[in-house]
């Protein structure tokens, strides 16, 4: 098991949020907490840095959502960057490759 590593940084379009290793049942409530934490400017972009994320269960999904929903509520666009295989296919799976913007990496 890969502990959870979470990093920001700032970007011309917006915060860029990194996630390393395990987003699961135990480590999703960091992101919740981080997220809560962010200012979100009303037209910049709140993207989601994936290329590291090792595993993703349900609880990750959710916070991947809770996300989104923080992003929409400051009226800030959200993206996905470097979704890998396995989390890519749950998100279009249950249709949430519809939802978000998703990226091939984090330079597009």
């Amino acid at each position: 098991m890969t502990p959870l590593k979470i990093t920001t940084r700032d970007s011309p379009a917006g915060p860029v949020v990194q996630i390393i290793g395990e987003l699961d049942y135990t480590t999703a409530p960091e992101l919740r907490d981080l997220l809560a934490t962010l200012t979100l400017e009303p037209g910049r972009l709140l993207v989601l840095d994936l290329a590291r994320m090792e595993f993703c269960d349900s609880s990750g999904i959710s916070a991947l959502i809770a996300a989104r929903n923080h992003a929409q509520t400051a009226r800030t666009d959200i993206a996905l960057a470097a979704v890998p295989a396995h989390t890519l296919r749950v998100l279009r799976v249950v249709g949430l490759d519809q939802v978000f913007r998703l990226h091939p990496d984090i330079e597009s």
